[in-house]
């Protein structure tokens, strides 16, 4: 009888230890079809015209290249956001790609926790709200004739945060999909442009130097919502060798220097819900493991136009 009794004690154990197995990688698994399905139901979503902030964008590109032709081939560029085509979605294709590969991760739960960021950034409602960055980009090449989104004016944002005025394409600085942070032969870091975007450069005074922007940047929606979501682990890695490296530079000097997203700037107004619910853009990088599945995708969220909103002007005060 004791014999029966310990068999049963011991297959009960190997039963219950099989089953407290690793389930990482199923779940990265899991997350991965999920994220490669929404991701692709995203690019159906901009083509089609049913993305908001995507067709305020090319309204707004078009407005504008009609009244200033000289920005007509940035402003080309930039409505590239409002398709398939745009180097956001671009971003997220290629982080589809490296989640297959174990290799680019430091961990099971650094890429867990990618691919869940993952299936979340491809979210229609939250991807809209990202959109505002290019969007305000233009409002305010506009000089006020269009009106920003999702955000205060800039007038007010500048004034609530105590910031700079960096000049056109502000809020694309610091977004990896748009440039990069580079070292100049004085050893201090500058946002460098990719390719058409290297206009706006022409746009401002000079470079834009990663101390001054990190203590005097405004409000952007990648800096201080979007940054956890929209930044792959080798980008958060990147991002963070060029604060260490500013870092020391200052304590060499004597001097304190803290990280660009240490505090969230105001700026803010009507985001989705799904942006309310992101993590800090100051834990981006971070492994929190134990990833747990959200569902925020809706086919009745507000990310879709309605007709009052395709049919009303665009223009400020009309």
């Amino acid at each position: 009888m004791a014999v029966m009794l310990m068999r049963v004690l011991a297959l009960t154990l190997v039963f219950a230890l099989a089953g407290c197995g690793d389930d990482r990688p199923e779940k990265i698994a899991k997350f991965q079809q999920l994220a490669q399905a929404r991701v692709d139901t995203l690019g159906q979503m901009l083509d089609n015209g049913e993305v908001r902030n995507a067709n305020l964008l090319k309204q707004y590109a078009d407005i504008l290249a009609s009244t200033k032709p000289d920005v007509a081939p940035l402003l080309q560029e930039l409505s590239k956001d409002a398709s398939s085509q745009g180097p956001m979605y671009a971003s997220l294709k290629r982080r589809l790609q490296e989640l297959g590969n174990e290799s680019n991760f430091v961990d099971l739960d650094q890429q867990l926790d990618e691919a869940e960021n993952l299936y979340q950034a491809a979210d229609p409602s939250l991807y809209n709200d990202m959109l505002s960055d290019p969007v305000n980009v233009v409002a305010d090449m506009s000089g006020g004739a269009l009106a920003r989104v999702n955000a205060i004016s800039r007038e007010a944002d500048i004034l609530a945060n105590g910031g700079e005025d960096f000049g056109a394409g502000s809020q694309l600085v610091g977004n990896p999909a748009y440039g990069s942070w580079q070292t100049g032969s004085n050893g201090m870091s500058f946002w460098a442009w990719y390719g058409m975007y290297s206009m706006f450069s022409n746009l401002v005074r000079g470079p834009i130097y990663y101390d001054r922007w990190s203590s005097r940047r405004n409000y952007s929606y990648y800096n201080d919502v979007g940054r956890y979501r929209y930044t792959s682990p080798k980008q958060a890695r990147t991002q963070n060798q060029t604060f260490e490296r500013t870092k020391k530079q200052f304590n060499r000097q004597g001097k304190q220097f803290d990280s660009p997203y240490a505090k969230s700037r105001s700026g803010s107004t009507s985001l989705s819900r799904q942006s309310a619910s992101t993590p800090k853009a100051s834990t981006t990088g971070r492994a929190t493991g134990g990833s747990k599945f959200r569902s925020n995708y809706s086919k009745n969220s507000n990310f879709r136009n309605s007709s009052s909103r395709t049919t009303r002007s665009v223009r400020r005060g009309k």
